[in-house]
């Protein structure tokens, strides 16, 4: 139906006066949702048997304060000061379980008086979290991928110290080393450390307690799968990995073993994998390895760049030159596919980025160590939590595939937080039943049924 410029278009000069009263308005209705989610974990009662009840003040003692600021990064904050905008949303309150919320000195003050067993309890908590979920969706198979990434701070926290930072040379950071689920794009634990660091630094024993803990529970059933940089490479990370029957590729450095250069300048034939690719393959023993392991040698055909002036010829010839890069493996596939499997590892670099843009990951809060600690903990169980959320209301995507890709087609949490989260309400009472009304919207409506009947039929 057509209609008239005068029915559709409306002339308005005058601006409103505002007024600020107390109504029972909520700008987070999405937030329903994982209330209903943190029934169905009984993630309250978790943090309690994780944390030291005690904090700075009898009415809010950490556990309160750790959920307040998961709740806080799912809602997209990043800085302890925002939390002051929070103050007065029912919802949140509903949520968090208080009638106020906390000052910004007050959670300040909590944090700073987290120990390190507070840390550890949030360490078990996290990986109990991923590993219900692995139980509950029947994966047979897991690839932890295992890197640090920097943290940086502008002041002087504890702990902190100037190494390597590729975004702000100079910066004091930490440098954690994470443990990730590539079949679910979560986080299973860290192993925080400071910024001057190398990658390897601790990482023996930290993939140890993560094969070990996996291995405990699931008392063998689960196929292990890893992939790891160059500077995770030595025998004893090898070893480690025979131990424990991980099916792994790590990256190998030319600087550690020269001899491999000559290996490749005396190879005549290169088997073809595609257009781009080629390889070779030995089954080779560095002096001090107590045994012989494959190795896959792989060129790679890039153009080579000219270092002459440019000219505009379009008949100019391109030159070709190749790129190097050799995989050690206890894999038994085709070189293709380990060659896919290892390239599969850059996944981790964009569940970090997605991670620290939408859930807090890169905010150091303080200067604390232990505070700090606890709020990186919080902010991988925010991400996880949206995963989790993800993986109940959605069907498994199928993608079998050599990469190694999540089984979900997840969207990011600035995602979730458009579509559903940040969603505007208000709790009324109906017939005396308090209620949560929102404005009548299909799409939004079906969303939000959707993931809350899936929370609550999982239950």
């Amino acid at each position: 139906m057509k209609s008239s410029k005068t029915q559709v278009q409306a002339k308005i000069h005058g601006i409103l006066p505002v007024r600020f009263e107390e109504q029972d308005l909520t700008s987070y209705s999405g937030l329903l949702i994982f209330q209903a989610l943190f029934q169905r974990l009984e993630l309250k009662s978790r943090l309690r048997a994780c944390l030291a009840r005690h904090g700075s003040t009898p009415a809010y003692g950490r556990p309160l304060v750790m959920l307040l600021l998961i709740v806080h990064l799912l809602l997209g904050g990043r800085r302890l000061r925002e939390i002051d905008y929070l103050q007065g949303d029912p919802l949140v309150l509903r949520v968090v379980g208080l009638r106020r919320l906390p000052d910004v000195s007050t959670i300040s003050r909590t944090l700073a008086s987290t120990t390190a067993a507070d840390v550890d309890g949030l360490r078990e908590l996290v990986r109990s979290d991923v590993v219900h979920d692995l139980r509950r969706e029947t994966i047979g198979r897991v690839t932890l991928d295992f890197d640090g990434s920097v943290l940086s701070t502008k002041g002087h926290a504890e702990g902190s110290a100037v190494g390597y930072n590729p975004k702000k040379k100079g910066a004091r950071s930490y440098y954690p080393l994470f443990c990730t689920v590539a079949q679910t794009g979560q986080f299973l634990d860290l192993h925080h450390r400071p910024g001057n660091v190398h990658d390897s630094h601790g990482a023996l024993r930290f993939m140890a307690d993560c094969f070990e803990r996996l291995w405990g529970e699931f008392d063998g059933a689960l196929a292990f799968e890893s992939r790891i940089d160059a500077a995770f490479f030595d025998w004893w990370t090898v070893a480690l990995m025979e131990d424990y029957d991980v099916r792994f590729t790590a990256a190998v450095p030319f600087a550690r073993l020269p001899e491999l250069k000559g290996m490749i300048e005396s190879r005549e034939r290169w088997r073809r994998i595609d257009g781009e690719w080629s390889f070779f393959e030995r089954e080779y023993r560095p002096k001090s390895w107590e045994k012989a392991c494959r190795f896959l040698f792989f060129r790679k055909r890039a153009p080579k760049r000219s270092k002459q002036p440019v000219q505009l010829d379009l008949f100019a010839p391109v030159d070709f030159d190749y790129e190097y890069k050799v995989v050690v493996t206890n894999k038994r596939e085709a070189a293709k596919a380990v060659l896919a499997f290892h390239h599969g590892r850059g996944a981790q670099e964009a569940l970090f980025g997605e991670a620290k843009s939408g859930a807090g990951l890169d905010v150091v809060c303080g200067k604390r160590l232990y505070a700090n600690q606890c709020f990186t903990l919080c902010s991988m169980l925010a991400h996880n939590l949206g995963r989790t959320l993800q993986m109940l209301a959605k069907p498994q995507a199928g993608r079998a595939d050599a990469k190694r890709p999540a089984l979900w087609l997840f969207d990011t949490l600035a995602t979730l937080r458009r579509l559903v989260l940040q969603r505007a309400g208000r709790l009324i009472r109906p017939q005396g039943r308090l209620t949560l009304s929102l404005s009548a919207n299909r799409r939004v409506e079906t969303e939000f049924g959707r993931y809350l009947d899936a929370v609550q039929k999982s239950a």
